[in-house]
């Protein structure tokens, strides 16, 4: 089973689970932890061979998915006899959110999506068929590298760059190589999510310089009146770390009210 933490308070029912992104962990949500737990139960998984969860140490899968991805975090749920939760995911931690909604509505209380991928522009498709033809020449971390410089290339995204790149560095090549290798089914994916919006209440909370994948949220958010945005400003592609104290106050206030339309961004 995937490794994991949990928060537990002492009378709320109430669970949010989080799910970092591909190259990251669970440490990636270590400024939401103190904010969270003052109301909600806390589940924090690290994904298959990331942070705590060896690869060794868990069922075989030869070639991942979304789906079996996926049902690596139900079998945690599961487990601690999480019937329904709130979900807090981040960048490709979004996607497997989104798909986990799909498949298992009943138990998924509300998403909160930053960084959220919903297409990738020109620029971003140019980057995957890079990868693709490089993966087997170079060294992962290499690719890694120039791929956290594009999508977080800001001064004030260093934190956030920083860190992802040296949680990367905990994979191995071939891990790296079946991670990358689910790329493969993102356009189809997330094609049919732009198509298909989610009777669950979901928050997009977008940095402002988050260029690669924020047009195309702002574009297909006004086709779902479950779906709310929210953009920060003088951020880039990680609000969680880059704008952390604004990331939780606006996340806490629609844990409380997922069906309310005043979201605002503090000041």
């Amino acid at each position: 089973m995937l490794n994991y933490r949990t928060y537990k308070h002492k009378t709320s029912k109430s669970w949010v689970t989080f799910i970092h992104g591909a190259g990251g962990s669970s440490s990636i949500w270590f400024k939401q932890i103190r904010d969270f737990k003052l109301a909600h139960n806390l589940l924090l998984i690290d994904l298959r061979g990331h942070g705590g969860s060896d690869i060794k140490k868990l069922k075989p899968i030869n070639k991942y998915s979304f789906k079996n991805v996926g049902d690596d975090v139900m079998e945690v749920l599961d487990f601690l006899k999480i019937e329904k939760t709130h979900t807090i995911g981040v960048s490709l931690g979004t996607i497997i959110i989104r798909d986990l909604s799909e498949r298992y509505p009943s138990r998924i209380s509300s998403m909160i999506l930053t960084g959220a991928i919903l297409k990738f522009n020109l620029r971003g498709q140019f980057l995957m068929k890079l990868g693709w033809t490089f993966q087997s020449l170079v060294p992962y971390m290499m690719l890694y590298k120039f791929f956290a410089f594009i999508i977080l290339p800001r001064k004030n995204n260093k934190e956030s760059r920083v860190l992802f790149i040296n949680e990367a560095k905990k994979m191995c090549q071939k891990e790296f190589k079946k991670w990358y290798k689910l790329t493969s089914e993102i356009n189809p994916l997330l094609k049919w999510f732009r198509t298909k919006p989610s009777a669950i209440p979901s928050l997009y909370v977008m940095g402002a310089n988050d260029y690669m994948f924020l047009p195309a949220i702002e574009k297909n958010i006004s086709s779902n009146p479950k779906d709310k945005l929210i953009v920060v400003p003088d951020c880039g592609h990680v609000v969680n770390v880059e704008k952390a104290s604004v990331f939780n106050q606006i996340s806490l206030n629609f844990l409380s009210y997922p069906n309310e339309n005043n979201l605002e961004i503090p000041l």
